[in-house]
């Protein structure tokens, strides 16, 4: 494969893994350099950017993706709809499989990534049900159209609070790097580094001090997120696409 593009929306984009420069980097980026290194000429570009539902990504992504005709295409939606109240996996997933048959029918070989399992994080451990649901469909997608799967819900090294950052929506740059080794991994690939090292051992916190943290994170997180939803805004709004072209990672 000398071609990837990748679409989505934060998670594919490289929230929160800054690179040296400040520009997020993320498991895209990182598993294109493990392609490239093996590839040349490869070209790669992310069309993903944060804060997309999964409408939007198919209205806007995968077109142009297309139009690229690459030979390998990730994609990873519906996150951000999932976390809606009333979303309803079963039309989600009705929408994610419009976008797949397009990718396939342009000629790329397509991988997709399940949800996370959110069972170890407050308030959105309620949300469990819903994302095995919209999971069962992708498995059924991916089965339908010969696409490749990150099961992201069985990594029970994401489980970690060091694999998400502060505000525990967004991978850490470990996270990150943990997912694009196990993508190169489904790919065939030589991952730089293994993806289920065990974690060191962490400190352990008291009851009161996780409940202030969770308590805090809510405050900061999570309720600034559903006061731009019910204001219609996004953490996307007037931001571009890092890589909207497919060029070399050198360019």
């Amino acid at each position: 494969m000398d071609s990837f593009v990748a679409l989505g929306d934060s998670f594919t984009e490289g929230l929160d893994d800054p690179g040296a420069d400040g520009a997020y980097v993320g498991w895209a980026d990182r598993l294109a350099e493990v392609m490239a290194a093996t590839r040349p000429g490869f070209r790669y570009a992310n069309l993903a950017v944060r804060g997309k539902m999964l409408q939007e990504i198919v209205r806007e992504q995968v077109p142009l993706a297309t139009s690229l005709k690459p030979a390998l295409a990730t994609f990873c939606g519906g996150g951000n709809d999932l976390l809606v109240p009333g979303s309803d996996p079963d039309a989600l997933a009705e929408v994610y499989e419009i976008a797949v048959a397009e990718l396939r029918a342009a000629g790329a070989e397509v991988v997709i990534f399940t949800g996370f399992d959110p069972r170890h994080t407050p308030l959105l451990r309620s949300l469990r049900g819903k994302i095995a649901i919209y999971n069962s469909h992708l498995w059924s997608v991916a089965e339908r159209y010969h696409c490749r799967v990150v099961d992201l819900w069985s990594m029970a090294v994401l489980h970690d609070r060091r694999a998400w950052s502060e505000d525990r929506l967004h991978l850490s740059t470990e996270g990150h790097r943990r997912v694009a080794a196990r993508t190169a991994e489904v790919l065939g690939l030589q991952p730089v580094e293994p993806w289920d090292t065990p974690w060191p051992p962490a400190g352990v916190e008291d009851w009161i001090s996780q409940r202030r943290q969770d308590l805090k994170w809510a405050r900061e997180h999570v309720m600034p997120w559903i006061a731009r939803r019910l204001r219609g805004e996004s953490m996307g709004d007037g931001v571009a696409p890092k890589r909207p072209e497919l060029l070399p990672l050198c360019d």
